[in-house]
């Protein structure tokens, strides 16, 4: 799957800032339409090191209404959650109906990171692809909306990014052993991406493969993917999707100013 997937794609600076702050507002008011009919959505991020995961949820969350969403940075599991299910760390992470987690990394940890590293056995990786695809369809089948992202570069790409990061004071503790051993085994991280993709692509949980060489393409990609997620969850629930110019004074205003983007 990644093979088809153009690196070259970007998204021209003047295209990006014209369409922005207008894909900003509408998910803000998708946002606020998915509370009024207790619809849930989990967003997914995952991708290579210094892929642009942290940036684009960054940007992503700017101007959504901060109630109404949680952000979980997922990492090795902790001691005690060692001796628990697999699964229960996530399940614990679900959002009531009606609000938005993104997922910084997710249970896909376990048939990548600790599928390549031998953090877990073959059979516990193996069983784990039915653990998620029946985890992801039971949230479906009970008002969850699912976004899943895998942000792809090339290791090159990568290398350049990781020596970026380490020659700036501010930005090279970002940058650890860990990362340039991953690097290293780009080739095994990649068979295990594509098995991933392969087994856990489903009608209720899809895979958006985005082109991570030019940010503004990602958050372009990042915005209409959810947007398109949320509108076609609404209309299958029977709930109206608002039109796209129905503001009211809740909403931000249209004018508004957004920081300028490099």
């Amino acid at each position: 799957m990644l093979e088809a997937v153009n690196l070259a794609q970007r998204l021209a600076k003047a295209d990006y800032k014209a369409q922005l702050p207008a894909m900003q507002r509408r998910l803000h008011r998708l946002q606020r339409a998915c509370w009024e009919a207790k619809l849930a959505t989990l967003v997914v991020f995952e991708g290579w090191d210094a892929a642009g995961k942290g940036t684009a949820i960054s940007k992503l969350t700017e101007r959504l209404e901060p109630r109404r969403f949680s952000l979980h940075a997922v990492r090795q599991p902790r001691t005690f959650e060692t001796h628990l299910p697999w699964m229960w760390r996530f399940w614990s992470k679900v959002p009531n109906w009606g609000e938005m987690a993104i997922f910084d990394r997710s249970w896909y940890g376990r048939v990548l990171v600790e599928r390549v590293e031998k953090l877990v056995g073959k059979k516990q990786w193996r069983d784990a692809y039915a653990d998620i695809v029946s985890f992801e369809r039971s949230l479906a089948n009970d008002r969850y909306l699912i976004v899943k992202f895998f942000l792809h570069i090339s290791k090159k790409e990568q290398k350049k990014r990781l020596l970026k990061l380490e020659s700036d004071p501010s930005t090279s503790w970002q940058v650890d052993a860990e990362d340039w051993e991953h690097h290293r085994k780009y080739k095994k991280y990649r068979v295990a991406v594509e098995e991933m993709l392969e087994r856990t692509e489903s009608e209720w949980g899809p895979w958006t493969l985005v082109a991570a060489t030019d940010r503004r393409w990602v958050r372009a990609t990042m915005f209409d993917t959810i947007i398109r997620t949320i509108e076609d969850g609404l209309e299958r629930h029977g709930y109206e999707v608002p039109e796209i110019d129905n503001w009211d004074e809740a909403d931000d205003d249209p004018s508004d100013d957004l920081p300028a983007e490099d």
